[in-house]
């Protein structure tokens, strides 16, 4: 891959912003980015602009991101308006670098932005339910239950109150994980209180509250094994993302000494496969295309944020990217190797869990938290000596796994 490189990076709070606008949200993770990386806003040549729900939420069905960044001073540029469910925003920064590196832009600009808090948890709870085939639900829900089949959950152990179906997607898979590996409900926790714990000292997170592997078992139940500190939680946010090439460095003035190298990004979609086939699961696939690419192996990787929109996402991921053997990313989380100071730190921000979870910015935030990592900016959460960082982030489902996913690396 020629070389690439993240020069800006900038997010909002993640958490409940009644009172903010997306605009406003999407002005601040922008102001910040530009700081960041030190350039002016008519030095950016191409814009992609992340969303999933404010067509339902506010009406915007369209030129969402014209709508916002045209007003903002981004003019006469192309934006590009996507959406891959939670994966959006990092498909924007996907598409950015295609676009750098065919010779199109030489800087450009990802954003990814939601407004998902509402008064009427109903709406806000069902503006995930188009994340999968709208005219398939009989069947996508069929295939779900599939997973737990011969499953009976202890009594007591799923919330009376709404909450997002795509819990009961990750039940599903913590069950087929049961089935397969003898994986518990325990070792979920481990991930979780190991998350809440690195969310301490991150000031960009919705909850900065630590977590014992007990307080998270004890906890109020949303979906066996699931209860609530597990579960990302319904949030507001925006964060934006400035890549550029080599030859923009210089042509800028930028400091290279803070460019952080894109050493690959690499997008893909679902696959038709059985349950139990992780060797084709969607991470392992993009990961593995990923690695061969870069020409980095998972050995190499020292810092990680993937997708926990549970803790049971956490555990599969970290399995299919190679990070510990397949069946055994529940004992890896226990023994302490996901934890800053272990093997391989994993959501060293809390993750999504404790980060919070506005779901077309959170690939973003990702990346945010992975450049301040390798630049050594990140404080008492900062992984020593992080030469070496991976970011995967899924959207969607269909079948047995994630409609979308992308996967990245990036180097000191």
């Amino acid at each position: 891959m020629s070389a690439l490189y993240v020069i800006g990076v900038g997010m909002t709070t993640f958490g409940r912003h009644i009172d903010t606008s997306i605009k406003q949200l999407v002005a601040q993770a922008i102001d910040l980015a530009l700081s960041d990386a030190n350039i002016e806003r008519q030095h950016i040549e191409e814009a992609y602009y992340g969303n999933c729900v404010q067509g339902y939420m506010e009406g915007q069905h369209m030129i969402r991101g014209h709508s916002i960044l045209l007003e903002q001073g981004f003019q006469g540029i192309p934006i590009f308006n996507l959406e891959s469910g939670c994966a959006s925003g990092s498909m924007g920064f996907n598409l950015a670098t295609r676009s750098l590196l065919s010779g199109q832009a030489d800087i450009a600009l990802a954003i990814g932005a939601e407004k998902m808090v509402s008064t009427d948890k109903d709406k806000m709870f069902n503006a995930f339910s188009s994340a999968w085939d709208t005219t398939r639900t009989e069947w996508q829900m069929g295939v779900i239950k599939e997973m737990w089949e011969g499953f009976e959950a202890p009594e007591g152990s799923t919330s009376t109150k709404p909450y997002s179906p795509f819990m009961d997607v990750y039940k599903g898979e913590f069950f087929n994980h049961v089935k397969e590996f003898g994986v518990t409900q325990a070792q979920v926790a481990a991930i979780c209180a190991k998350n809440h714990q690195h969310s301490v000292h991150n000031p960009n997170a919705q909850f900065q509250v630590p977590y014992s592997v007990d307080q998270v078992m004890s906890a109020p139940p949303i979906t066996y094994p699931l209860t609530l500190p597990m579960c990302a939680p319904i949030s507001d946010g925006a964060a934006a993302t400035i890549l550029c090439t080599e030859a923009a460095l210089d042509k800028y003035g930028i400091d290279k000494s803070r460019a952080i190298r894109i050493a690959g990004s690499v997008s893909g979609s679902g696959v038709e496969r059985a349950v139990d086939d992780f060797d084709n699961h969607i991470v392992t696939r993009l990961s593995r295309k990923l690695y061969e690419k870069a020409g980095i192996g998972a050995q190499d990787v020292d810092v990680v944020e993937l997708h926990d929109a549970t803790a049971v996402g956490e555990l599969i991921e970290v399995e299919c990217l190679g990070l510990c053997p397949l069946g055994e990313g529940g004992i890896f989380a226990e023994q302490g190797e996901t934890s800053i100071g272990g093997k391989v730190p994993v959501n060293t921000s809390g993750g999504l869990e404790s980060r919070g979870h506005p779901i077309a910015a959170t690939g973003l935030a990702q990346i945010h938290d992975l450049i301040q990592q390798l630049r050594g900016e990140a404080g008492a959460r900062q992984v020593e000596g992080a030469k070496v960082a991976l970011q995967c982030n899924v959207g969607g489902f269909w079948g047995v796994e994630e409609a979308s996913a992308h996967v990245a690396l990036f180097t000191r």
